[in-house]
């Protein structure tokens, strides 16, 4: 998820601070600081005085920028320079890829991630996203989040349909409900965010995102053109839209469905989430079922300092106390198997996540170390296409050139 996880401005990182209350450990051992997202989060502080109560370790911590490409350098300079001022870091799947290699990040598959826990963490994701190549597991999934279709249930009645079980039922979908300045589908196609639905599409259609050679690769990115361009069931104008933009027009009425995170927060906030409202459901058939999970980890600094310290508030962090601390506090659905299965964890998200599980692929989205330059060139490249400036035969053929230079 390139937005949308606040910090505390968008220029640089704010001063260190720490909650006056909840802390329990003290001095250099006991002690660490934690560069977050979370930090002007409303539940922040709740987090924070449990985390901090139940890990046996202060924390103090620093707020990361709210920028994206702001927040990434600022977390490769101090990886990078060996700046030991942080001990613990949140960072996403791009920065994840970059940096699992680069011998910046302490290995925790001996300390933290133990077999037992392993075991429980989403395969898949674990592989695409927190393995090295060396075989080192860098990170701790804070949260499983899936990039899931979600609908307007309003929308579903009006066009006569019970559910979206088949591509046949997407596209009949689609045409019912574009009228009237309102449209079928909605997307976030700015360029350094439509790498998510280009991948996901690739995925339906049994497509590989690393090979355009590949019918089903061809097969989606054709299917995104029809959907702005033949069948006009989404619109060409928002390759302007970021995830703020987009989820605002679905909650306004303007689209029947779209592709988002998480566990629907803006929708609930914006009493607009519930199963006769805008609910996630089962991702459709296409020539198969598959889903991206995505999440923010924490990582340990190798130039820290205050490793057992760090590795204890990892240990937790890893635990069924810390994914459920994530859960109640920042409506995060936990990365384990066994806790998501727990009483602890209910809601109807939880049926719908559980059905996901049993019926789809799952896997972290396909990324280049060049994370944010691979991304950008093929967001670039696919609006090119949609708006008729290059062939899809250009588009495939500069899509693999992308490939092949970043990987």
């Amino acid at each position: 998820m390139l937005a949308g996880c606040s910090g505390s401005n968008g220029n640089g990182a704010a001063p260190a601070g720490s909650s006056s209350t909840g802390t329990s450990g003290s001095g250099g051992q006991d002690e660490i600081t934690l560069y977050t997202i979370q930090s002007t989060n409303p539940k922040f502080e709740e987090w924070l005085n449990e985390a901090q109560e139940k890990s046996g370790v202060k924390i103090k911590w620093v707020a990361a920028p709210t920028d994206s490409d702001t927040r990434q350098q600022k977390v490769s300079t101090i990886l990078s320079s060996g700046d030991s001022s942080v001990d613990v870091l949140e960072i996403n799947d791009e920065m994840a890829t970059s940096f699992k290699n680069a011998g910046w990040l302490e290995p925790l598959q001996n300390s933290v991630l133990t077999e037992d826990i392993m075991k429980q963490l989403p395969q898949g994701y674990m592989k695409d996203m927190l393995t090295s190549t060396k075989g080192d597991v860098i990170g701790v999934p804070s949260y499983s989040g899936y990039l899931a279709l979600w609908v307007d249930q309003k929308k579903l009645d009006a066009a006569g349909m019970t559910s979206i079980d088949n591509e046949e039922d997407f596209v009949k979908f689609l045409k019912a409900s574009t009228k009237d300045g309102q449209y079928g589908y909605g997307g976030s196609w700015e360029k350094t965010y439509v790498f998510n639905e280009i991948a996901t599409f690739v995925n339906l259609f049994g497509g590989d995102y690393f090979d355009w050679t590949n019918e089903g690769s061809r097969k989606a990115v054709k299917f995104m053109y029809d959907m702005a361009n033949t069948w006009k069931v989404t619109p060409v104008d928002q390759i302007a839209d970021k995830y703020e933009q987009m989820n605002q027009k679905f909650i306004d009425g303007k689209y029947a469905m779209v592709f988002m995170w998480g566990t629907g927060t803006d929708y609930k906030k914006a009493n607009r989430y519930g199963k006769d409202q805008i609910h996630m459901i089962n991702m459709p058939m296409f020539a198969k079922r598959s889903i991206f999970t995505d999440s923010w980890s924490y990582v340990l600094n190798s130039a820290s300092k205050n490793k057992e310290a760090a590795i204890k508030f990892l240990k937790y962090a890893a635990s069924e106390d810390g994914e459920l601390n994530g859960w109640n506090n920042f409506d995060r659905y936990p990365a384990r198997a066994d806790v998501a299965a727990s009483d602890a964890v209910a809601g109807d998200i939880k049926d719908v996540y559980a059905e996901i599980q049993k019926t789809n692929e799952i896997h972290g989205r396909p990324m280049l170390p060049q994370t944010m330059e691979f991304i950008s060139e093929m967001g670039t490249q696919f609006q090119n296409y949609i708006q008729d400036k290059i062939t899809l035969d250009e588009f495939c053929k500069k899509a693999q050139e992308a490939v092949d230079r970043y990987k």
